[in-house]
């Protein structure tokens, strides 16, 4: 490590120190280690064709700088010609200035997103390698998502999805800085592979440049201390794509030696929604039987915005005099459920060692206030203690009034890890009259599986059945993240291969994919909303 690096390297520890956890978080700022920012420098050198006059480089999410000095290491400060950088937060922005100013760096304290070539003598780039902030979608205002996704629609012809986090935005608005045939290095999160939101930049690679790479971390090498996410490193040239093209997907181990590696046809990745799937599947998925979508309606458990507030026992109700008719049963954690059927009392409270229980009113808080005044006065405590201000009470009317869910006879875990291979997603009977957060799917059997579900041999043998399903068939449709976790979304759960449910009730034979479109007509079985 030379002397500017390990300069740079203590003043990163030191701003990252004086910021929390959540401060960071919010802003997306996850600097890249500088043994990763090297490795990929010196992919750079190994791709980057020789320019008269020296290399222009540029990154638009400059930090303290980790890329710029990797560059300046692994190119040497004489082939390049000159060195942009882009920095919103001034908190890390002005050290990295003061640092780099010798060497000719032109850092800008600006929002790379708002600006455009020839703002402040900067010019279009050879090269530009960049970890953008990854920043969630919830935490970008309205208006910025609004002029992001226009200025994403008229460059590109793109259109984002308003789930998209920041750094999609900023590799699609980083187009209008590459000169012909450059070359661009990104570190983002993997989930672009697999997630609906991803589609703008798979449309991106596919049909705006030539992309000739992505390397895909394991899900236990977390590149970021401070981040619990699975990252992949994407190259791509700013050239149309040939027909012919063969991008490289390569996974584990470092990027000059990955564990795995494979070239596929660009016409096949066009064809494959979850991009995780490489390098390790021989062919892109494809289901052609039943689903248990065809089965079930899935939906996600409700997501309340502070579960510490609208979840809690019978005896905290009780001291709050909360009336009965305002709570509902809900499931806790998966942790605490043990078993794989959750029995019932009489009055549909799960039997379980803490039984827990949702706020649930949609009265008005005047009319709380004549007829309910303890519960009101509850409620008054979650506006003075910042509660209706959160992402999602803000966006409710009342603030209080949570989302509606009708108990669900089954339930998948939403998330898990994998500890030795086995399946982290497990399937759950519901015999009470409880619903559950967003860490379950609810599954709500659909009309000709609901006919025969009558009698608990067949609800066990279904249950059995989606257990199974979920072992066998989990690795085909699944997120990963850093760290080894597994997610499963409403969509990739409905999209798993239902044969052995099948087989466990043949009377559902009849409706086999040409007859079932038919046979399953409405949906009957949605839940209420």
């Amino acid at each position: 490590m030379n002397r500017a690096e390990a300069e740079r390297t203590r003043i990163q520890a030191e701003l990252d120190a004086q910021r929390t956890q959540r401060q960071r978080n919010v802003m997306g700022q996850f600097a890249t280690p500088g043994p990763l920012a090297v490795e990929m420098l010196r992919s750079a050198r190994d791709l980057t064709h020789r320019r008269t006059g020296g290399l222009k480089f540029m990154d638009p999410a400059f930090g303290t700088g980790s890329f710029y000095s990797a560059l300046l290491r692994v190119f040497g400060r004489e082939s390049i010609a000159a060195a942009y950088g882009y920095e919103v937060d001034p908190h890390y922005g002005l050290p990295a200035s003061r640092l780099w100013e010798p060497t000719g760096l032109q850092l800008d304290l600006s929002d790379f997103t708002a600006c455009r070539p020839g703002d402040h003598g900067t010019e279009p780039v050879d090269l530009l390698v960049c970890n953008p902030p990854y920043v969630r979608h919830h935490h970008i205002e309205r208006s910025m998502k609004r002029r992001l996704g226009i200025d994403a629609t008229e460059q590109l012809g793109i259109r984002v999805s308003g789930l998209a986090g920041l750094y999609v935005y900023f590799m699609l608005l980083s187009h209008r800085w590459l000169r012909p045939d450059s070359l661009s290095i990104w570190l983002i999160p993997s989930e672009f592979m697999d997630v609906n939101y991803g589609a703008a930049l798979k449309e991106y690679l596919l049909n705006h440049v030539d992309l000739i790479r992505i390397h895909r971390f394991e899900p236990s090498e977390v590149q970021f201390d401070d981040a619990l996410v699975s990252s992949a490193v994407v190259w791509f040239r700013n050239n149309r794509p040939s027909p012919g093209s063969t991008p490289e997907f390569t996974l584990g181990g470092s990027l000059a030696e990955p564990r795995l590696r494979r070239r596929l046809p660009r016409d096949e990745l066009g064809r494959e929604s979850k991009w995780t799937r490489f390098p390790g599947a021989d062919t892109a998925s494809d289901v052609n039987g039943a689903t248990l979508g065809d089965f079930f309606a899935i939906k996600r458990g409700i997501a309340t915005g502070a579960n510490g507030f609208f979840i809690m026992d019978g005896r905290r109700a009780e001291r709050l005099s909360i009336p009965r008719r305002f709570l509902r049963p809900i499931l806790p954690s998966p942790r605490h459920v043990k078993r794989d059927v959750v029995a019932t009392d009489r009055d549909g409270v799960p039997k379980l060692e803490r039984p827990l229980f949702v706020f649930d009113c949609h009265l008005p808080l005047e009319v709380l206030e004549r007829t309910e005044p303890r519960t009101a006065d509850y409620l008054k405590r979650g506006e003075s203690e910042g509660v209706s201000q959160g992402y999602l009470a803000s966006r409710r009317d009342p603030w209080y009034s949570l989302e509606g869910r009708d108990p669900a006879p089954f339930l998948c875990t939403y998330m898990g890890r994998s500890p030795n291979g086995a399946a982290p997603f497990r399937v759950i009977l519901n015999r009470s009259q409880a619903i559950a957060t967003n860490v379950y799917l609810m599954l709500y059997p659909k009309k000709p599986l609901r006919r025969e579900l009558a009698g608990e041999s067949k609800e066990r043998r279904v249950l059995a059945s989606l257990n199974r399903i979920v072992e066998t068939e989990w690795e085909t449709s699944r997120r990963v993240y850093g760290g080894g976790l597994y997610k499963v979304e409403p969509r990739e759960l409905a999209s798993l291969a239902a044969d052995a449910l099948v087989d466990a009730l043949p009377q559902l034979e009849s409706a086999v994919p040409g007859q079932m479109r038919l046979a399953f007509g409405g949906s009957s079985g949605v839940p209420r909303t």
